[in-house]
């Protein structure tokens, strides 16, 4: 019997995920664990993986946005008539929760776990086969780079497992001069690549389509900053203390720690002080989270993800900064786990080390609060009655006053203060 194949969520905002390739084509023997696709979502790309056995029968969108629940494909036997079960699709439902889940590529060509929602009612889109070369094993990263770059994937041997092409082996081919073949050079119709235009009168300019990941950050930070009334609450902090107490520590400490691990951790230990900072507004009630995950925001080139550093109350520097580190390279290579991006009860966002002062963050959702810091900077301070060179950090406490009042994101403050210029108190 034909069976649906259907867009899993495969994170906790995604509404659509856009189809990147089909590494199957009609008419293809498909197995339990065979990718079918490449889905980029609105924060990695993954790979969507077969649970079912027999004939892909139909493909139902080439490229491009298919929304949750959405029709892909459909798998059954040889010569099947599935035309009747496409007819039967025709009203979306919500697929169970429980019936979802995605992991994203582990970067070495394994096979990852997808599972698909079971068949629940939705359009299907006019049948359209793949290009040959969705059939090379390649990474989403190769892939991007190979089209960047004017490579024919068909002309390289991939030295991942299995035989998957990976950025090495594009890399090897820039190096060596390797370039597409006329039959695999971009359709410019088609190509993800942006395209100039020049026109008389009205300059030069760029169009470039918007990806999953940055379609998600306008909707959400648009409804947070529209929806949310934001406060902001601003306090220097001396950082002598805490220069002094790194320096010491990054002496005999196993990894280098950063002042953004300091102030996660300074934090996380004023949030245990202040509960209601640690806060969700679910428009019905307000609920005051008892484990203290800490998002901390990481730009990527297409937008800004944000990892999350579980029951950071409990974890030392130094594990905080290997997590961090870890997070923030998944981050960067689109190779974060859905679970490694969600349940944030509190956000930090620091551009200190691109030489911003100051600024205010937009709140992400769920958190009732969000913390921007800035970088450290000599400034002359009055320290027991006398003139002297302070090292000042800025910080913004952005607040959602639904949740949290003046006073209350004040005494917060207070404490990180505290716990920043007596760096001591994050450690005992």
């Amino acid at each position: 019997m034909a069976e649906i194949i259907r867009m899993p969520r495969m994170s906790d905002t995604m509404e659509e995920g856009n189809i990147v390739g089909w590494l199957k084509e009609v008419g293809d023997e498909v197995e339990p664990g065979d990718i079918l696709a490449e889905v980029e979502t609105d924060k990695a790309t993954m790979e969507l993986e077969s649970y079912f056995e027999g004939t892909l029968l139909h493909i139902g969108i080439k490229e491009g946005p298919v929304p949750v629940n959405g029709v892909l494909a459909v798998i059954g036997e040889k010569g099947e008539d599935f035309q009747a079960l496409l007819d039967q699709a025709e009203e979306p439902v919500e697929a169970p929760a429980e019936a979802v889940q995605a992991q994203s590529s582990n970067g070495q060509g394994q096979p990852v776990s997808t599972q698909v929602a079971e068949p629940a009612m939705a359009t299907a889109a006019p049948a359209a086969a793949s290009s040959s070369d969705a059939r090379i094993k390649a990474s989403p990263l190769a892939r991007n780079m190979a089209q960047d770059e004017g490579i024919d994937l068909a002309a390289l041997v991939g030295s991942g497992e299995n035989g998957r092409i990976i950025k090495r082996d594009i890399e090897a081919a820039m190096t060596k001069g390797v370039s597409a073949s006329p039959a695999a050079a971009p359709d410019t119709a088609t190509s993800a690549v942006p395209a100039f235009t020049m026109a008389t009168g009205e300059g030069n300019f760029q169009d470039t389509p918007l990806s999953q990941m940055r379609k998600i950050i306008a909707r959400r930070l648009g409804e947070s900053k529209f929806t949310a009334p934001h406060f902001y609450l601003t306090m220097e902090i001396d950082m002598s203390k805490a220069i002094e107490v790194r320096k010491s520590i990054n002496e005999v400490a196993p990894t280098k720690i950063s002042y953004n691990d300091m102030v996660v951790k300074a934090s996380a230990a004023a949030l245990q002080q202040h509960p209601a900072i640690n806060s969700s507004w679910l428009d019905d009630r307000i609920r005051t989270n008892g484990n203290i995950n800490i998002g901390v925001a990481v730009a990527v080139d297409e937008g800004l993800l944000v990892p999350v550093i579980n029951h950071a109350n409990y974890k030392s520097l130094s594990q905080i900064n290997v997590e961090v580190k870890e997070l923030a390279g998944k981050a960067r290579e689109r190779k974060l786990q859905p679970q490694e991006m969600s349940g944030n009860t509190f956000t930090i966002s620091n551009l200190g080390m691109f030489g911003i002062d100051e600024f205010t963050a937009i709140i992400n959702p769920p958190d009732s609060c969000i913390l921007a810091v800035g970088g450290i900077a000599k400034k002359p301070v009055v320290v027991d009655g006398e003139l002297a060179v302070g090292n000042i950090m800025k910080v913004t406490l952005s607040c959602d006053h639904r949740v949290v009042d003046g006073a209350t994101g004040a005494k917060f403050l207070q404490t990180l203060k505290g716990i920043l210029e007596d760096p001591i108190r994050m450690i005992v």
